[in-house]
């Protein structure tokens, strides 16, 4: 899974892109704040591990089904969609 980064700048968003490798996440729409917590750090903890991952990006909980959105479903209130690198650092198999 590639991360997307919003970023917002005078003229809308810019995007980037980042590794699998890169300790990123993306936020269900309250958690992230109204991108309030784009670009920040945040600490998540599992299986007796803590890794710190960048905000990257919004997982629209309000929104779905459209050109948008790949006409995919919207996330759920409560998702940390993650890089492959943070599930890793924290123990969790492939499988989950």
């Amino acid at each position: 899974m590639v991360q997307t980064e919003s970023i917002p700048n005078n003229e809308g968003v810019l995007h980037r892109y980042h590794s699998d490798n890169t300790p990123v996440v993306a936020l269900s729409t309250g958690w992230f704040n109204k991108k309030g917590r784009c670009l920040n750090n945040i600490t998540i903890s599992a299986n007796g591990r803590s890794v710190m991952a960048m905000v990257v990006d919004e997982c629209d909980s309000t929104m779905g089904y459209d050109k948008e959105h790949n006409y995919q479903p919207s996330c759920d209130n409560n998702i940390v969609d993650a890089s492959r690198a943070m599930w890793e650092a924290l123990g969790v198999p492939h499988d989950n």
